[in-house]
């Protein structure tokens, strides 16, 4: 199907599209963590830093990200990222994508874009990710289309300060802008997202679809009859720094583990108390 396919009557059919959050959804993993490792490696972020990011995925990758802890995350990372090379950071994940991102993309949204390129529907990413991140992963699925946070650059280096936040109501603003500029028909267009924060952008097309959904989204879907869909290949990984990534101890490493793992059941206890009384 192209722009000009017609109906039987002559008279033009519009073009649909398939939107797709990013984190979770095409990949099993946070885009904005994933190269925690590799900055490391390269001294752009320290020991401690690494560790703290590590925490912060450990707790994404179990349990998700509330609105306000997806906030909190951002001004965290760019106030980290403040004074970055814009080129270097192109380099890191240019080279390591490979073996740091290409191995968590979920086989079930790799067939799933197959899918909707053979029925010429565009894909779109659009991630709450900063678009420095999430542009070697669009290249990597063969994907020209994305809408992602953008980063303030000056003289080639990241200021911290973001100039557009790709969440929640936003993510829906930036479907309706997409939609009028190519003129995509939302009725009979496609998205997927695992988040509840992601209800507005799901809700402007016709078949909107919760992959591997938190529970507040997948609740949602229920009530609304929208399709969910698990993704499963690869599983999920929760992956904490060794003791020789970060240079301090073994024990220390474990405890860190410990912690985020603790932290999260606590978490979830207090909200499940917190319902039932």
């Amino acid at each position: 199907m192209t722009a000009a396919d017609r109906s039987g009557d002559g008279v033009a059919e519009r073009r649909a599209a398939a939107f797709f959050d990013l984190d979770k959804t095409i990949i099993a993993t946070s885009s904005a963590f994933a190269f925690g490792k590799e900055f490391l490696n390269n001294g752009l972020i320290s020991r401690q830093e690494a560790v703290e990011i590590y925490m912060t995925k450990a707790s994404y990758m179990l349990t998700g990200h509330t609105s306000e802890q997806m906030d909190t995350t951002r001004d965290y990372l760019a106030q980290m990222v403040t004074g970055w090379s814009v080129e270097d950071i192109n380099r890191i994940t240019t080279e390591t994508m490979r073996s740091v991102v290409t191995p968590a993309i979920y086989a079930e949204a790799r067939e799933l874009i197959d899918f909707h390129k053979r029925h010429g529907r565009d894909i779109i990413i659009i991630s709450a990710s900063a678009d420095i991140l999430v542009e070697p992963i669009a290249r990597e699925l063969g994907i020209d289309i994305i809408v992602a946070t953008e980063l303030e650059v000056v003289d080639g280096k990241l200021t911290g300060q973001i100039t557009r936040y790709l969440k929640g109501d936003a993510k829906a603003e930036a479907v309706a802008d997409i939609a009028e500029a190519h003129g995509y028909d939302l009725e009979g267009s496609y998205a997927y997202s695992d988040s509840a924060t992601d209800i507005p952008m799901l809700a402007m097309v016709g078949h909107p679809v919760a992959v591997n959904p938190d529970r507040a989204l997948r609740k949602y879907s229920q009530e609304n009859e929208w399709e969910v869909r698990i993704f499963k290949n690869p599983e999920p990984l929760i992956q904490m720094p060794n003791a020789r990534e970060v240079g301090i101890g073994a024990s220390v490493v474990a405890g860190v583990t410990a912690l985020a793992v603790a932290g999260v059941w606590v978490a979830q206890r207090i909200m499940r108390d917190g319902r039932s009384a």
